[in-house]
């Protein structure tokens, strides 16, 4: 026997029978001939087959040798017709031999060869003559087989040939010819042969399984193709759900001999294998078995597969019990043959009701079954098979795929009942297997967790693998980084669909405003994610406050249902039917209660009762598998009374809807009854004397209308009940973790009534609401896992999962969960450990676990920024630590810290000159970036605790530290803040905020070191960089901005760098905004105030940079300024430089600017521009050019005056034309005062400079009409003020001096005399004319009389007359002065000469000749009148004098 060859022929059949072409006619003649005379050589070998002698001696052939000597004869007269020939001729004589009983193995064995031998070549093909019918003779044939067996090794042989020929004959062309009877008698022979294998070689078990797993595949193969209405087996045979009627009846093809046979071996188990054998045509009459084969043979085949499975029915399950650890190989072999043909069937089995029927009830039962059991391999091989049920039947297995997944995965995944190590990892494995699946985890979600009748499967997914990451008291084991792949596949997966039509949150409103029964809601349509999606939200909703209802029922069931009332999940007035379906239909109800509940005797319990049987759909069941179902859901009552009630609404629905033997109710109440006995007494332990059939017959007689029932009806009921205990306890949801067949007949019952399975796309409809359930603890888990972890393909695990949730955190707006998942991976960076410093940079380009963590860090703060809130604390102390140590980008800032430098290399050469100076007197140089001085700091820390020079770096450590420069490198720090400008308006405020908090630390204690300082430096410069980078949005900032450099300005009593970065980097923000926000212009110079709140000692330091500053601002925003405040701002900080002798400067030219020629002059800056030039008119630090420049800049303004004095007349409206004119004659008023104030400097060019430049100022505003009042006010406050103070300063003055004032005098007397008489002609309109003409002759006077030292001024003394001279002239000339009477007092003639007298008597005749004189009073008397109004005549007597 050459057993390696027969294992090769099998394994290469597929091979070979695809490849082997048909041979021509002659050669087929020839193969045949071949075969013929091998069988006859082995066969003359035996003399039993030489020659036969009769009674007259006569020598006489055998009748099968016979047979191949006649078809020796005409094989060859076939050859060029062969196609013709009828193969059973050519095949009988093979098929004879392989029947007859009279053949040994050897010539039985190549008989079989041979017919494998043209099965093989294809001779055999759907186009052959009668090719049914030979194919039909060979399986009869085979399936028959007989011969002698004289050796095993020769009975193996022909056994593992029988293989051969079957398989052959199901993988030959034409093989769709055979028939459902022959197909199952080919799978019924082979699975003799493999039970009969078990006893002998090794070879021989193998190559009879693989014929089997060949044979499955072939038939299963051919279910795509079927056509569903052709074959359907609606007149097949019919399969007993229950599990006695299972058993098939005995097949008797393979015959056993009388002599020595191949199964004698079997005959002591024949009722176990009669159990197990494939229903053929000797038990059924059924004609469709004769059809071409199809769906018939495959419910038979698959029935008989799962029947294999049935060694679990009759065994106790228990957490402790192993009951196939004796046989495992049995089941293995079956459920790889149900593996095979899900595989190959696939979706099909869901086009025949049949097949599916089978899946859906025996298979998952015994699957659930086997998934308990102890082996980790038949769990394996079980997980496999439910693997592929969810791939091509999940939409007909939704209850089933709950239970297993629920009640088998999870729970062994959890370690309960029992379980062992090697049982939790396959259990872990399948789950990440199923989690694999594409859009498993939403159907799971959609389907399980938001159906109010099913358990929340994904919420016990997500908690198990989250428990499961975590390492209890150990390193981290197998388990544990299989769960981490688990939640890493979740969370990829869900990452994966970001953005693939997301509906969002589901999260509707929670509150029901009216009651709607929700047990009835069903979806328009579950193809459609438009309308399923928002249905399994609310129905979410909705089980999250039934869930709550259940919490407040099981603790109180009577203000459990007032809860659920209030939350109008049952209506406002109670009715049986709501109650009953919230019992029915909710899920996680104490059963106990129910029961209580629903036995109760009072009417609204028994109304409940009654309506909550009615729920039920009893249609064409037996009686004991409704009793299962029904009392499935609550536990019976232990009072006779409820259980009578309870008992009595069963039987009267049942009877309602399965009355088919039952001719009353009260025959379904009795029998009920009988049954719940007859259970107690079949399964207490402490009843003894079991129950007969016959007394359970007998018990039950006349009940039915005074009849019998059927006793056949009867005896099922009885052994159904002896055989599947109605557990009186129900399982609460689960949790014995023994799947009962009451519990599975509930399940499959509710299987009818469940909502469609919910195919999603690739959608991410349902990921916000799953990530919500899984971010905190998949944080939690993965966090634990990164801690513990050595290896490093678990840390890129863990980082994997960190960065999906950061992905969904940010997409779903998760802010917490994305803030919380910083906060996590912060801490393992060891970037805020305290000890972390210089020295640290040694380590940490080694530490891969820390580098993993920051890189992570930073990525998440470029990618997600947008969703960062209180995390950028985290992100921000981890930036802070790198720049203590030196280790930031130099320009991190973006370019926007380019221009916070300090402002002119004057000034760094000024500071670095100065810079041995102590603190207290000059500023200190702001500190160079330490990114910069990164290989001194690395000596410098070499150095430490060392008194000798520091050693220079080994490579060793320049290798560490390069690694460590890189992987800063690789985290693109400074992209955070370049890219600030797109940060979402709230997340850009915490970064504002989080840097104000860093930068103010140090200003909270007053011992604050230099890094402490720096560190501020540090972050004000990202503060400014920030603030600059969000221009449009700076009202946003603006005010943390502000607050954080006021606080520094107004704490800051000495100079130092952080005062320096604020008030120049406050200087430069309204630099840089002032073009963009004219909305701000008042908001950003109200805060350069700050600058003048300034320490004196810090403003005198950094006074000629902030000059500086504020010349740039001007010079490039100056038409952007337009209100008052806003320049009275910036004057201010140009008058403080007046005084001082580095900024007078560039203040001066700053004011310039503004005045030169009115470019930037207008009515909000013009008094406050004329007192600044005021200022630097009086000051001494500049030169006497610059005071007389700044006086020039005030006499130059009045052109602006006079412009706009002009443009009043434009303005709209009367009233806002005076206002305007009173606005500018007011602010001529502040320039001439202020000009005013300077004539007395003690300066004589400058004091005469400033009295010429008033003169003109006065005289030169002919387009300004000046009122009479003003001019009035013009002399009180200005002239005569002057005149008065020229005299009292003379008196101050040194001998030598005196001559310098005297000119000035002289300019102010002029300039009296000149402003007098260009606005005489208005002032003697005015009632106070005289009053004024007096106080000028008054001023004449006092001068004419005046004396320096002693000594009368002789340019003075000649002056006055003559300016006296020329104005009583003019006075004249107008017709001012002239003659009059006095009418009760002086006339103004009078006065006038009177005063006149007293300084030049002799100026009255060369004005009024005595001749002109007189003419002029005659003239005067006979008109009567004066001159001048009645005011301007009379003074008071006593009041002679100004």
């Amino acid at each position: 026997m050459s057993s390696p060859n027969q294992l090769n022929e099998v394994n290469g059949l597929v091979d070979r029978a695809n490849c082997l072409v048909k041979p021509p006619g002659g050669a087929l003649a020839c193969m045949v001939n071949s075969e013929i005379g091998a069988v006859l050589a082995v066969m003359r070998r035996n003399v039993r087959w030489g020659v036969q002698y009769a009674s007259d001696d006569e020598q006489i052939e055998h009748s099968l040798i016979m047979s191949f000597k006649e078809l020796r004869k005409n094989i060859f007269s076939w050859q060029n017709h062969w196609h013709t020939i009828d193969p059973v001729l050519y095949l009988q004589p093979f098929l004879d031999i392989i029947k007859s009983d009279e053949t040994g193995a050897p010539i039985t064995g190549v008989a079989l060869s041979s017919v494998y031998k043209i099965l093989n070549l294809q001779i055999l093909d759907s186009e052959t003559v009668n090719v049914d019918n030979a194919l039909h003779l060979i399986v009869d044939a085979v399936t028959s087989c007989r011969f002698e067996v004289t050796d095993p090794a020769s009975e193996e042989v022909v056994l593992m040939k029988i293989l051969q020929v079957l398989l052959a004959c199901m993988k030959n062309k034409a093989s769709i010819s055979l028939n459902n009877h022959h197909v199952c008698s080919i799978v019924n022979t082979c699975f003799r042969i493999v039970h009969q294998a078990s006893s002998k070689s090794e070879l021989l078990q193998r190559i009879s399984r693989h014929t089997m797993h060949e044979l499955v595949r072939c038939i299963f193969s051919h279910l795509p193709d079927l056509d569903d209405k052709s074959h359907e087996l609606a007149h097949g045979s019919k399969s007993s759900p229950n599990a006695e009627d299972n058993v098939a009846e005995p097949s008797h093809t393979l015959q056993d001999k009388q002599d020595v046979d191949a199964y004698t071996s079997a005959e002591s188990d024949s009722k176990k294998d009669d159990s197990t054998h494939v229903k053929d045509s000797t038990s059924t009459a059924d004609s469709s078995m004769m059809d071409p084969y199809g769906v018939p043979c495959m419910v038979e085949i698959f029935h008989f597969l799962c029947s294999l499975l049935n060694v679990m029915e009759n065994i106790e399950v228990g957490p402790r019990s192993n009951p196939i650890a004796y046989h495992e190989d049995v089941p293995l072999f079956a459920l790889g043959l149900i593996n095979s043909a899900i595989e190959l069937g696939g979706a099909s089995f869901g086009n025949h009701p049949k097949l599916l029927a089978l899946i859906q009830d025996e298979l998952f039962y015994n699957l659930m079954q086997f998934g308990l059991s102890m082996s980790p391999l038949i769990l394996s091989t079980v997980c496999s098979i439910v693997l592929n049920l969810y791939h091509h039947l999940r939409t007909k297995l939704k209850l089933q795929l709950e239970a297993f997944i629920s009640t088998v995965l999870l729970r062994i995944a959890e370690s309960k009942h029992g379980a062992s190590y090697q049982q939790q990892e396959v259990a872990m494995e399948a789950l990440i297997d199923f989690c694999r699946q594409p859009m498993f985890v939403t159907e799971l979600y959609a389907n399980y967790d938001c159906d109010i009748s099913c358990s929340n499967v994904f919420e016990g997914l997500a908690n198990l693998l989250s428990r499961s990451a975590f390492p209890v008291n150990s390193p981290l084991s197998a388990m544990n980084t299989l769960a981490l792949d688990g939640l890493i596949v979740l969370l990829h997966g869900m990452a994966e669909r970001v953005g693939h039509d997301s509906s969002g949150p589901g999260e509707a409103s929670l509150e029901l405003q009216e009651f709607k029964p929700f047990w009835t809601l069903r979806c328009h349509d579950y193809d459609e994610p438009l309308h399923w999606v928002p249905f399994v939200h609310n129905m979410k909703n909705l089980k999250r406050m039934l869930m709550t209802g259940v919490d407040h029922f099981n603790r109180d069931p009577k203000k459990g249902l007032e809860f659920l009332q209030g939350l109008h999940l049952l209506p406002d007035k109670l009715d049986p039917r709501s109650v009953a379906c919230i019992f029915r239909y909710t899920m996680g109800l104490d059963k106990n209660l129910i029961g209580d509940f629903l036995g109760g005797h009072d009417e609204f319990s028994v109304l409940v009762l009654h309506e909550f049987a009615r729920t039920f759909d009893f249609q064409d069941m037996n009686l004991d598998t409704a009793l299962r179902i029904f009392l499935e859901t609550f536990r019976l009552p232990g009072e006779s009374q409820k259980i009578q009630r309870v008992v009595e609404a069963f039987a009267e629905s049942y009877f309602e809807q399965s009355s088919d033997i039952l001719v009353n109710k009260d025959a379904a109440l009795l029998l009920s009854y009988s049954l719940i006995l007859l259970n107690t007494d079949q399964h207490n332990s402490q009843v003894k004397k079991k129950m007969s059939e016959e007394d359970f017959i007998r018990n039950n007689r006349n009940i039915n209308g005074g009849n019998d029932l059927p006793r056949d009806f009867l005896s099922e009921l009885y052994h159904s009940i002896s055989e599947n205990e109605i557990r009186m306890v129900p399982d609460q949801g689960g949790a014995s973790g023994i799947l009962t067949r009451s519990h599975w007949l509930g399940l499959t019952h509710k299987a009818k009534q469940t909502s469609p399975y919910i195919v999603s796309d690739s959608g991410s409809h349902l990921d916000y609401d799953m990530f919500a359930i899984l971010s905190g603890p998949a944080i939690a888990a993965i966090s634990v896992v990164f801690d513990h972890a050595e290896q490093d393909y678990v840390l890129q695990s863990c980082i994997d999962g960190y960065l999906a949730i950061a992905k969904l955190s940010a997409s779903y707006n998760f802010g917490e969960v994305l803030d919380d998942l910083v906060v996590s991976l912060c801490k393992f960076t060891t970037l805020l450990h305290p000890s972390f410093n210089e020295r640290s940079i040694l380590y940490f380009g080694d530490d891969i676990k820390a580098k993993m963590a920051t890189i992570a860090v930073f990525t998440i703060a470029n990618r997600y920024s947008d969703h960062i809130r209180s995390g950028w604390r985290n992100i921000l102390d981890c930036i802070l630590s790198l720049q203590k140590i030196g280790l930031l980008p130099a320009r991190l800032a973006s370019d926007a810290t380019d221009e916070l430098e300090p402002p002119s290399s004057d000034n760094d050469q000024v500071k670095t000159s100065a810079s041995h100076s102590p603190p207290s007197q000059v500023p200190p140089a702001t500190p160079a970036r330490k990114s910069s001085g990164i290989m001194s700091r690395f000596s410098l820390l070499l150095s430490y605790d060392s008194e000798e020079p520091a050693p220079q770096p080994s490579e060793e450590q320049l290798a560490a530290r390069q690694r460590t420069l890189q992987a800063i490198q690789n985290c693109h720090i400074d992209t955070i803040f370049a890219e600030s400008k797109f940060l979402q308006a709230d997340s850009l405020l915490q970064l504002v905020r989080a840097l104000v908090m860093a930068a103010g630390r140090p200003l909270k204690g007053n011992n604050n070191s230099l890094e402490d300082e720096e560190t501020a430096v540090f972050c004000l410069e990202l503060l400014i960089a920030i603030t600059l980078n969000n221009r449009d949005r700076i009202m946003l900032l603006w005010q943390n901005v502000y607050e954080y450099i006021a606080n520094v300005v107004q704490s800051t009593v000495m100079p130092s760098s952080l005062v320096e970065k604020a008030v120049f980097g406050l200087l430069r923000i309204c630099q840089r905004l002032l073009p963009y926000k004219e909305n701000l212009t008042d908001e950003l110079l109200k805060s350069l105030q700050l600058v003048l709140k300034l320490d004196a000692r810090v403003a005198d330091a950094y006074c000629e940079q902030i000059t500086q500053e504020v010349m740039h601002l001007v010079k490039g925003n100056a038409m952007q300024i337009r209100s008052h405040m806003g320049w009275r701002t910036i004057i201010s900080l140009l008058s403080i430089t007046a005084r001082h002798p580095e900024a007078s400067e560039a203040g001066f030219e700053t004011l310039s600017y503004i005045m030169s020629d009115g470019a930037h002059l207008s009515p909000a800056n013009y008094v406050l521009c004329a007192n600044a030039a005021r200022q630097f008119a009086e000051s001494r630090v500049g030169n006497v050019e610059r005071s007389v420049r700044s006086l020039d800049l005030m006499s130059g303004s009045v052109i602006c005056l006079v412009t706009w004095f002009y443009q009043t007349k434009e303005a709209a409206g009367e009233e806002a034309a005076i206002k305007m004119s009173e606005d500018i004659l007011e602010m001529w008023m502040r320039l001439v005062q202020a000009l005013r104030k300077v004539c007395t400097d003690h300066r004589e060019e400058v004091r005469n400079h400033a009295i010429t430049l008033l003169q003109r100022c006065l005289t030169g505003v002919d387009g300004i009409r000046i009122p009479t009042d003003l001019w009035l006010q013009c002399f009180d406050l200005v002239i005569f003020t002057l005149l008065d103070e020229l005299p009292e300063m003379s008196n101050q003055l040194s001998p030598k001096d005196y001559r310098f004032i005297e000119g000035s005098m002289i300019l102010s007397i002029k300039l009296m005399s000149k402003v007098f008489l260009q606005s005489l002609r208005d002032l003697s309109l005015s009632n106070s004319f005289c009053q004024l003409w007096l106080k000028v002759l008054g001023c004449m006077e006092r001068y004419m009389n005046m004396r320096f030292r002693g000594r009368r001024s002789e340019k003075i003394h000649e002056l006055v007359p003559e300016l006296l001279k020329n104005t009583l002239l003019v006075m004249k000339t107008s017709g001012i002065l002239v003659p009059s009477d006095p009418v009760g007092g002086d006339s103004f003639w009078e006065l006038t000469w009177l005063h006149v007298q007293k300084i030049a008597p002799s100026v009255q005749l060369e004005v009024f000749p005595g001749e002109e004189l007189e003419k002029l009073q005659e003239n005067r008397a006979k008109s009567g009148c004066s001159p001048l109004s009645e005011g301007n005549v009379l003074v008071p007597p006593n009041e002679t004098t100004a």
